[in-house]
């Protein structure tokens, strides 16, 4: 038998019928074979957190009923199927009326071609990219928001969840760098990107997927001994490799006018060097591929309870950022 404390434990988000990130999925039908213990400790914050925890049972071994009991102690439920609906390509509006969670990567597909005030809404997104890539002027950032309430809008509120501990409400930008510091404010400027915006039903998904990369990738940055400034490029890296999803356009035409390292390039587009091989982890915890997450871990010298732990932060890390309840995220 193998230990499941020496096997990644792979969670990812259900999105509601709204298509609202609301519950987490742990597939234990698609564990490797002959597993037996469980990181119980870890399952059972994630119970605790802000979502509900969900598993699909282990079948047609003899470990079955014991993983499943285990998962069940740890204050996980099992997914019935028929409360369930995958959708990899478009969120179905009409879902059959037992289906509570939808599965699959339906929010990565390729958005519709924008119109009216959401085309001038998305430009200015990735307007703003450009300059706080560049570490633009905080005043050219400020007049580019004015132009744009939803962003705005988004800014102050993510600032305002941070309970900074000065007792008053934060209502402008100056403020709002003050209180952050241009670091900071470059990691909330580009989460800030992918929160929802009207018309865009896939974006609260696609919020949830990118803090998680974000985060993981932060905290992997760490677990392999990097100083602060490479967990924080770590984490663009995780940012920014979905901005390509987020607009609609090949990743390599959204990074050709950001200020960029070389480093960072190579990273996004071809997955080389060392934060290459942080999002190839990321990347294959994604697709449930479990071959490719251990030969990517053994490479980095990171053992599966190390990337456990570092995933469970980051799903917690995520169910704050959906409540808009969280603020620093200091590895």
């Amino acid at each position: 038998m193998t230990a499941l404390s020496d096997t990644p434990v792979l969670i990812h988000p259900l999105a509601d019928r709204n298509g609202m990130p609301a519950a987490l999925l742990l597939d234990a039908a698609r564990l490797p074979c002959g597993v037996s213990e469980l990181p119980l400790n870890l399952l059972e914050e994630l119970a605790a957190g802000g979502m509900p925890c969900y598993y699909r049972p282990h079948t047609g071994h003899a470990c079955s009923q014991e993983l499943n009991q285990a998962l069940g102690q740890a204050g996980w439920k099992a997914l019935a199927a028929d409360k369930v609906h995958r959708a990899d390509q478009v969120l179905d509006k009409d879902l059959a009326p037992a289906v509570q969670w939808v599965e699959g990567d339906w929010f990565l597909a390729p958005p519709a071609k924008p119109v009216g005030t959401q085309a001038a809404s998305r430009a200015l997104a990735l307007q703003l990219v450009q300059l706080v890539s560049a570490d633009a002027d905080t005043h050219a950032i400020e007049a580019l928001l004015r132009q744009d309430p939803t962003l705005s809008y988004h800014l102050l509120r993510l600032v305002n969840s941070l309970g900074m501990g000065t007792g008053r409400r934060v209502t402008s930008f100056s403020q709002a760098i003050l209180l952050l510091g241009r670091s900071q404010l470059r990691r909330w400027l580009n989460l800030m990107l992918f929160s929802s915006r009207e018309g865009e039903q896939r974006s609260a998904m696609l919020l949830s997927r990118v803090a998680v990369r974000a985060r993981s990738m932060e905290l992997l940055s760490k677990a392999c001994g990097e100083d602060k400034p490479h967990q924080e490029q770590a984490f663009m890296v995780g940012m920014f490799s979905l901005l390509g999803v987020l607009f609609g356009m090949p990743l390599d035409a959204v990074l050709k006018p950001l200020t960029v390292s070389v480093s960072v390039q190579q990273a996004l587009l071809s997955h080389e060097g060392d934060m290459g091989r942080l999002l190839c982890v990321v990347e294959a915890a994604e697709r449930d591929d479990y071959a490719a997450l251990s030969g990517c871990l053994e490479a980095l010298q990171i053992d599966p309870l190390a990337y456990n732990r570092i995933a469970v932060d980051a799903l917690l890390w995520m169910q704050d950022v959906a409540a808009g309840k969280t603020g620093s995220a200091h590895a």
